[in-house]
């Protein structure tokens, strides 16, 4: 840990003059201090993964929360059962995990202001368009891909990106972020705003050309547009427009949930995408949000998670890799102040994240895991998803159809779908495979029954 200190402190001087902006910009210098303890918190997460547990003989005894059992004890046995059964699980999942959306920012409408348009994009495979959302005092910033040769209009796949929409490809004429963002080693970054040296940096993790060929348009917004992710107490995001959460509120997660719904707003107003195909994606903590966008906003017609992990798609109560007391202690404000209530008490919880994947049926669901991220459980991942499973029988659905974790890059399922491939953390080429051959499958073909 001194050592972690010692690093975080050379990057924080590096990045610079820390203490002398403390005399002249305060809220530079705490953005910075900000910073370097979610820095600290960070790289203590992972350098000390030793100190929890990855063995399966240590997973503690559990039981789950009842997913077809209604709170006034009454059996879910129909479709039509399920709605209210629904309901209690969403609201439940509101007040003690995520947080509830204050009311004015559920009635807030946001504006599309059209910009930029680039209709050679791809060398000429797709249209760019930059759409700003504003309203409210925020402004979100989608960048829409379309394919030029598929029909129209196109099913979609919208999902939030870590670092701005310059870095999901090269492409030159793509605007900077104007928002704040993180450096890193490469690009220190001193003032937090984007710059050239990250364009495209994380490419790989938006295959764009396999997209467009496979006939699906594609949006994106920056995490950061909506919510900065560091704890800084809520002052600035959409937090800052609407006032300062009550411990029942709203923490990032559900904050970029909330962003993720206002660009679904204006896709199905854009006459080139079906606004009933599309569906929302997340990598990792932005995979959290997409499960919870996708099981509070059931317009989203399909989900799909990538390592979501601890309060994503992992089951909570087997407390193995990522725990509910780790992820409160490095990232506080990832979710509402009443699910720190849980920390090492995940057996109190009343619900596990089986009931999250429910929420979301009978919509079709992918879960993606990865062999080397232990710190995601893929097995849990697994498990929330085949402890799903009930809820979609109740509409016909297929599930996993295995009982057992599956080989290494072997998917398994039909509308609830599911793989752990070779590899670690990360978003790869064979995800991007398996979830548009899914969402062909799944969506496409059935818009068309």
């Amino acid at each position: 840990m001194i050592i972690l200190l010692k690093v975080g402190i050379r990057l924080c001087l590096r990045s610079s003059s820390l203490f002398e902006d403390l005399g002249r910009d305060f809220k530079s210098a705490s953005m910075k201090i900000c910073c370097f303890f979610l820095l600290c918190s960070s790289a203590f997460s992972l350098f000390s993964q030793g100190r929890f547990n990855f063995d399966e003989a240590k997973v503690p005894p559990y039981t789950l929360p009842e997913l077809l059992v209604g709170a006034d004890g009454s059996k879910v046995q129909t479709k039509e059962d399920w709605v209210s059964r629904r309901a209690e699980i969403l609201a439940l999942f509101e007040e003690h995990v995520y947080g509830e959306v204050p009311e004015e920012a559920q009635k807030v409408k946001l504006t599309a202001e059209k910009g930029l348009v680039i209709p050679d994009f791809m060398n000429g495979k797709a249209t760019l368009k930059e759409v700003s959302l504003e309203g409210e005092g925020i402004e979100l910033s989608l960048l829409l891909v379309i394919p030029n040769e598929a029909s129209k209009p196109a099913p979609a796949i919208l999902g939030l990106n870590f670092g701005g929409n310059h870095t999901v490809h090269v492409d030159p004429r793509i605007s900077l972020t104007q928002s704040w963002v993180y450096g890193n080693k490469k690009d220190p970054l001193e003032s937090h705003q984007a710059t050239e040296k990250r364009r495209g940096a994380n490419a790989s993790r938006w295959p764009l050309e396999m997209i467009v060929d496979q006939g699906f348009a594609f949006a994106t917004i920056y995490c950061g547009d909506i919510d900065p992710d560091f704890d800084d107490g809520f002052c600035n995001g959409v937090h800052a427009v609407f006032g300062k959460p009550e411990p029942h509120e709203w923490g990032a997660i559900a904050a970029w949930s909330w962003g993720l719904s206002r660009g679904l707003d204006y896709l199905i107003e854009e006459p080139e995408i079906a606004g009933d195909q599309v569906g929302v994606f997340g990598f990792s903590r932005l995979g959290k949000a997409a499960v919870w966008a996708g099981a509070s906003d059931t317009r989203f017609a399909f989900v799909i998670s990538n390592e979501s992990g601890c309060g994503g798609t992992a089951l909570s109560r087997r407390a193995f890799g990522e725990t509910v007391k780790r992820i409160n202690t490095s990232f506080p404000h990832w979710f509402g102040d009443n699910f720190v209530k849980y920390n090492g008490e995940e057996a109190s919880l009343p619900v596990d994240q089986h009931q999250l994947i429910a929420l979301v049926a009978p919509r079709p669901i992918y879960i993606g895991s990865a062999v080397d991220d232990r710190w995601a459980d893929p097995r849990g991942e697994f498990l929330a998803g085949k402890f799903a499973e009930p809820a979609y029988e109740l509409f016909g659905k297929v599930g996993f159809g295995v009982d057992e974790l599956p080989a290494v890059d072997s998917p398994v399922g039909k509308t609830m779908r599911y793989h752990i491939r070779s590899g670690a953390h990360g978003v790869k080429e064979y995800d991007w495979v398996q979830y548009l051959k899914f969402a062909k499958e799944e969506v496409v073909r059935d818009s068309k029954d």
